[in-house]
């Protein structure tokens, strides 16, 4: 296992292909700004505990399956 392996990364040019497929355009630099303080908050520590909770539940809940 690689300790330092980047797991998920969102780019700039991502958000942008983003916002072209969706709104028909690139965004501006200070809606970028606004983009990029969302994407923050919406990936930050309560949401990924969120989602480690869920993941390690279901791991553990298809672990308990497997063991009956």
């Amino acid at each position: 296992m690689i300790k330092d392996n980047i797991i998920f990364q969102i780019t700039e040019e991502d958000v942008q292909d983003e916002a072209m497929a969706r709104i028909g355009r690139k965004l501006t630099e200070d809606e970028m700004c606004y983009a990029i303080k969302g994407i923050r908050w919406g990936l930050g520590d309560i949401p990924l505990i969120l989602t480690y909770d869920t993941i390690f539940n279901e791991m553990i809940q298809l672990s308990t399956n497997n063991e009956n």
